[in-house]
Protein backbone atom coordinates (compact mmCIF):
# COMPACT_ATOMS: atom_id res chain seq x y z
CA UNK A 1 0.00 0.00 0.00
CA UNK A 2 2.74 2.76 0.85
CA UNK A 3 6.37 2.64 -0.52
CA UNK A 4 7.91 5.06 2.34
CA UNK A 5 5.48 4.01 5.09
CA UNK A 6 4.41 0.57 7.34
CA UNK A 7 1.02 0.35 8.57
CA UNK A 8 -0.83 -1.89 10.37
CA UNK A 9 -3.61 -2.69 12.53
CA UNK A 10 -4.08 -4.64 15.17
CA UNK A 11 -7.19 -4.73 18.04
CA UNK A 12 -7.37 -1.22 17.33
CA UNK A 13 -4.19 0.35 17.28
CA UNK A 14 -2.83 1.54 13.84
CA UNK A 15 1.09 1.50 13.93
CA UNK A 16 2.73 3.75 11.51
CA UNK A 17 6.02 2.97 11.18
CA UNK A 18 8.22 5.40 8.94
CA UNK A 19 10.24 3.18 6.66
CA UNK A 20 12.90 4.88 4.96
CA UNK A 21 15.70 3.62 7.97
CA UNK A 22 18.91 3.92 5.24
CA UNK A 23 18.36 7.67 6.00
CA UNK A 24 16.85 7.75 9.09
CA UNK A 25 13.66 8.43 8.50
CA UNK A 26 14.12 11.46 6.93
CA UNK A 27 10.95 13.22 4.77
CA UNK A 28 11.14 13.15 0.90
CA UNK A 29 8.42 14.53 -1.11
CA UNK A 30 6.75 10.83 -0.86
CA UNK A 31 6.94 10.32 2.78
CA UNK A 32 4.94 13.32 3.36
CA UNK A 33 2.65 12.44 1.46
CA UNK A 34 2.39 9.39 1.96
CA UNK A 35 1.68 9.97 5.94
CA UNK A 36 -1.27 12.23 5.03
CA UNK A 37 -2.65 9.83 3.42
CA UNK A 38 -2.41 7.03 6.68
CA UNK A 39 -3.20 9.45 9.13
CA UNK A 40 -6.81 10.08 6.98
CA UNK A 41 -7.44 6.56 6.93
CA UNK A 42 -6.42 6.03 10.50
CA UNK A 43 -9.06 8.58 10.88
CA UNK A 44 -11.68 7.31 9.24
CA UNK A 45 -11.14 3.75 9.97
CA UNK A 46 -13.58 3.59 12.95
CA UNK A 47 -12.11 0.30 13.81
CA UNK A 48 -8.92 2.31 14.75
CA UNK A 49 -9.05 3.68 18.77
CA UNK A 50 -5.50 4.93 18.79
CA UNK A 51 -2.54 5.40 16.66
CA UNK A 52 1.37 4.62 17.00
CA UNK A 53 4.09 6.61 15.13
CA UNK A 54 7.09 5.36 14.84
CA UNK A 55 10.55 4.76 12.99
CA UNK A 56 12.01 2.19 11.66
CA UNK A 57 15.63 1.63 12.20
CA UNK A 58 17.67 3.50 14.42
CA UNK A 59 16.09 6.84 14.62
CA UNK A 60 11.98 8.23 14.67
CA UNK A 61 12.67 10.85 12.46
CA UNK A 62 15.72 12.89 11.42
CA UNK A 63 13.56 15.81 9.58
CA UNK A 64 13.87 16.74 6.23
CA UNK A 65 15.91 14.47 3.11
CA UNK A 66 18.61 17.58 2.53
CA UNK A 67 19.97 15.36 -0.10
CA UNK A 68 16.57 14.77 -1.72
CA UNK A 69 15.96 18.64 -1.32
CA UNK A 70 19.20 20.40 -2.45
CA UNK A 71 18.90 19.12 -6.24
CA UNK A 72 16.00 22.16 -7.06
CA UNK A 73 17.56 25.45 -6.38
CA UNK A 74 14.42 27.00 -7.09
CA UNK A 75 12.20 24.85 -4.21
CA UNK A 76 9.91 26.97 -2.58
CA UNK A 77 9.64 26.63 1.13
CA UNK A 78 6.30 27.91 2.24
CA UNK A 79 5.13 25.44 -0.47
CA UNK A 80 6.59 22.32 0.97
CA UNK A 81 5.47 23.23 4.17
CA UNK A 82 1.87 24.11 3.10
CA UNK A 83 1.11 21.09 1.11
CA UNK A 84 3.54 18.33 2.78
CA UNK A 85 4.72 19.06 6.35
CA UNK A 86 1.44 21.51 8.03
CA UNK A 87 -1.28 18.60 6.56
CA UNK A 88 0.39 16.24 8.47
CA UNK A 89 0.54 18.16 11.72
CA UNK A 90 -3.02 19.78 11.72
CA UNK A 91 -4.07 15.96 11.05
CA UNK A 92 -2.46 14.58 14.20
CA UNK A 93 -3.47 17.53 15.90
CA UNK A 94 -7.34 17.18 14.74
CA UNK A 95 -7.59 13.45 14.57
CA UNK A 96 -10.13 12.49 17.64
CA UNK A 97 -8.36 9.73 18.49
CA UNK A 98 -4.95 9.55 20.44
CA UNK A 99 -1.83 9.45 18.44
CA UNK A 100 1.17 8.04 20.46
CA UNK A 101 4.94 8.80 19.40
CA UNK A 102 7.04 5.81 19.89
CA UNK A 103 10.20 7.17 19.96
CA UNK A 104 12.52 4.30 19.60
CA UNK A 105 15.83 7.08 17.83
CA UNK A 106 16.60 10.29 17.14
CA UNK A 107 14.05 12.85 16.67
CA UNK A 108 15.31 16.24 14.97
CA UNK A 109 14.32 18.78 12.67
CA UNK A 110 10.47 18.27 11.37
CA UNK A 111 10.71 14.62 12.95
CA UNK A 112 11.29 16.63 16.33
CA UNK A 113 8.21 18.66 15.58
CA UNK A 114 6.25 15.62 14.65
CA UNK A 115 7.11 14.28 17.80
CA UNK A 116 5.87 17.01 19.75
CA UNK A 117 2.63 16.90 17.93
CA UNK A 118 1.37 14.05 18.98
CA UNK A 119 -0.85 13.73 22.52
CA UNK A 120 1.77 11.08 24.23
CA UNK A 121 5.52 10.67 23.75
CA UNK A 122 7.40 7.47 25.00
CA UNK A 123 10.75 6.98 24.38
CA UNK A 124 13.83 4.64 25.00
CA UNK A 125 16.62 5.94 26.72
CA UNK A 126 19.19 6.67 24.02
CA UNK A 127 16.68 8.54 22.57
CA UNK A 128 17.82 12.65 21.76
CA UNK A 129 15.74 15.61 20.39
CA UNK A 130 17.25 18.47 18.40
CA UNK A 131 15.48 21.66 16.81
CA UNK A 132 18.33 21.27 14.44
CA UNK A 133 16.64 24.28 11.43
CA UNK A 134 19.17 26.73 12.60
CA UNK A 135 22.16 24.66 12.35
CA UNK A 136 21.51 25.23 8.08
CA UNK A 137 20.32 28.84 8.80
CA UNK A 138 16.38 28.27 8.90
CA UNK A 139 13.94 28.73 11.25
CA UNK A 140 11.11 26.44 13.26
CA UNK A 141 8.76 24.48 11.68
CA UNK A 142 6.10 22.37 11.19
CA UNK A 143 5.00 23.41 14.61
CA UNK A 144 7.60 23.35 16.79
CA UNK A 145 7.52 27.38 17.47
CA UNK A 146 3.90 26.69 18.78
CA UNK A 147 4.30 23.58 20.55
CA UNK A 148 7.96 24.26 22.46
CA UNK A 149 7.45 27.38 24.45
CA UNK A 150 4.32 26.30 25.59
CA UNK A 151 5.77 23.34 26.97
CA UNK A 152 9.20 24.49 28.08
CA UNK A 153 8.72 28.13 28.34
CA UNK A 154 9.89 30.72 26.04
CA UNK A 155 13.68 30.96 27.58
CA UNK A 156 14.21 27.48 27.62
CA UNK A 157 12.48 27.13 24.01
CA UNK A 158 14.59 30.14 22.56
CA UNK A 159 17.86 28.08 23.66
CA UNK A 160 16.71 25.08 22.22
CA UNK A 161 15.80 26.62 18.66
CA UNK A 162 18.30 29.10 19.07
CA UNK A 163 21.83 27.13 19.60
CA UNK A 164 19.85 23.28 18.58
CA UNK A 165 20.84 21.92 21.69
CA UNK A 166 20.22 18.46 22.10
CA UNK A 167 18.22 17.07 24.76
CA UNK A 168 18.01 13.28 26.17
CA UNK A 169 15.01 11.45 26.51
CA UNK A 170 15.83 12.13 30.05
CA UNK A 171 16.24 15.36 30.11
CA UNK A 172 12.98 16.24 27.85
CA UNK A 173 11.06 14.35 30.29
CA UNK A 174 11.96 16.58 33.40
CA UNK A 175 11.59 19.53 30.75
CA UNK A 176 7.58 17.69 30.58
CA UNK A 177 8.15 16.96 26.60
CA UNK A 178 8.40 13.21 27.17
CA UNK A 179 5.67 11.33 28.84
CA UNK A 180 7.81 8.45 29.46
CA UNK A 181 11.62 6.71 29.45
CA UNK A 182 12.45 3.11 29.70
CA UNK A 183 15.69 1.49 28.48
CA UNK A 184 14.97 0.49 24.94
CA UNK A 185 14.09 -3.28 25.57
CA UNK A 186 11.61 -1.94 27.42
CA UNK A 187 10.12 0.16 24.96
CA UNK A 188 7.72 -2.33 23.06
CA UNK A 189 5.98 -2.96 26.57
CA UNK A 190 5.49 0.42 27.36
CA UNK A 191 3.92 1.64 24.03
CA UNK A 192 1.96 -1.75 24.49
CA UNK A 193 0.31 -0.42 27.88
CA UNK A 194 -0.45 2.87 26.61
CA UNK A 195 -2.16 1.81 23.09
CA UNK A 196 -3.80 -1.13 24.89
CA UNK A 197 -5.73 1.15 27.18
CA UNK A 198 -6.54 3.74 24.87
CA UNK A 199 -7.57 1.08 22.53
CA UNK A 200 -10.07 0.07 25.15
CA UNK A 201 -10.87 3.70 26.47
CA UNK A 202 -14.06 5.78 25.56
CA UNK A 203 -12.74 6.70 22.30
CA UNK A 204 -15.59 9.96 21.81
CA UNK A 205 -14.96 11.18 25.15
CA UNK A 206 -10.56 11.41 24.46
CA UNK A 207 -11.64 12.51 21.02
CA UNK A 208 -13.68 15.53 22.96
CA UNK A 209 -11.20 16.13 25.61
CA UNK A 210 -7.90 16.12 23.09
CA UNK A 211 -10.36 19.49 21.51
CA UNK A 212 -10.77 20.93 24.42
CA UNK A 213 -7.41 21.23 25.28
CA UNK A 214 -6.55 22.27 22.46
CA UNK A 215 -8.96 24.75 22.19
CA UNK A 216 -8.06 25.83 26.17
CA UNK A 217 -4.24 26.79 25.31
CA UNK A 218 -5.93 30.25 22.98
CA UNK A 219 -9.41 30.37 24.81
CA UNK A 220 -10.47 32.33 27.61
CA UNK A 221 -12.35 31.00 30.64
CA UNK A 222 -15.76 31.93 29.75
CA UNK A 223 -15.09 30.34 26.03
CA UNK A 224 -13.73 26.99 27.54
CA UNK A 225 -16.46 26.96 30.31
CA UNK A 226 -19.24 27.05 26.95
CA UNK A 227 -17.51 24.02 25.15
CA UNK A 228 -17.16 22.21 28.39
CA UNK A 229 -20.81 22.47 28.03
CA UNK A 230 -21.12 21.98 24.80
CA UNK A 231 -19.00 18.35 24.59
CA UNK A 232 -20.14 17.05 27.80
CA UNK A 233 -23.54 16.86 26.27
CA UNK A 234 -22.47 15.04 23.31
CA UNK A 235 -20.52 12.63 26.03
CA UNK A 236 -23.71 12.10 27.90
CA UNK A 237 -25.41 11.26 24.84
CA UNK A 238 -22.95 8.33 23.86
CA UNK A 239 -22.91 4.74 24.04
CA UNK A 240 -19.95 4.66 25.99
CA UNK A 241 -21.21 7.03 28.63
CA UNK A 242 -24.33 4.28 29.41
CA UNK A 243 -21.87 1.62 29.19
CA UNK A 244 -19.81 3.23 31.69
CA UNK A 245 -22.97 3.69 34.31
CA UNK A 246 -24.50 0.45 33.50
CA UNK A 247 -20.31 -1.24 34.35
CA UNK A 248 -20.28 1.27 37.61
CA UNK A 249 -24.21 0.06 38.87
CA UNK A 250 -23.28 -3.53 37.95
CA UNK A 251 -20.05 -3.40 39.59
CA UNK A 252 -17.78 -4.52 36.84
CA UNK A 253 -15.15 -3.66 34.03
CA UNK A 254 -16.90 -1.30 31.27
CA UNK A 255 -16.49 -2.29 28.02
CA UNK A 256 -16.28 0.30 25.87
CA UNK A 257 -16.63 0.27 21.94
CA UNK A 258 -15.67 4.18 21.16
CA UNK A 259 -19.07 5.10 20.01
Amino acid sequence: MFEYLAYDIQEGIATITLNRPDRYNAFNDGMSYELQDALKQATRDNEVRVVVLTGAGKAFCSGQDLKASGGDPDRSFSDSLHKRYNPIIRAIRNMPKPVIARLNGVAAGAGCSLALACDVLIAAEQVQMIEVFVNVGLVLDSGSSYFLPKLVGYHKAFELATRASRITAAEAHELGIINKVVPAEALDAAVAEFAGHYAKAPTKAIGLIKKMLNKGERSSLDDILEYEAYCQEIAGRSEDYREGVNAFLEKRKPEFRGK
